[in-house]
């Protein structure tokens, strides 16, 4: 049984718990717009999963912030996703900050 995705605003901080993939984005997609309005940092550290649903929307928040005249980086990369991020060669547009940035 899949785990479920929850995200929480703090400050300039998009914070994802759970798993990110195609069966528990719906919520969040809905939700997008308003969860990004402010945000300039997405924290995938405590995500326990994510597939290539979950990095497709990645690249889709990133993209939208940029859209809106900002930009969207990535903390608490885990190995894991960072495998993903090389596999599918995206070090360029997916733009991950150093952990403890911001």
């Amino acid at each position: 049984m899949a785990e479920t995705l929850s995200w929480q605003a703090e400050d300039d901080r998009l914070v994802l718990r759970g798993e990110l993939d195609r069966v528990t984005l719906l919520p969040f997609w809905e939700q997008r717009e308003q969860a990004l309005q402010g945000i300039r940092f997405l924290d995938v550290s405590r995500l326990d999963r994510v597939d290539s649903a979950g990095v497709a929307l990645m690249l889709h928040l990133c993209e939208m912030q940029v859209r809106r005249g900002g930009m969207l980086r990535l903390t608490g990369v885990t190995e894991k996703l960072r495998t993903l991020i090389t596999l599918y060669n995206l070090h360029n547009i997916l733009p991950c900050a150093e952990d403890g940035i911001g």
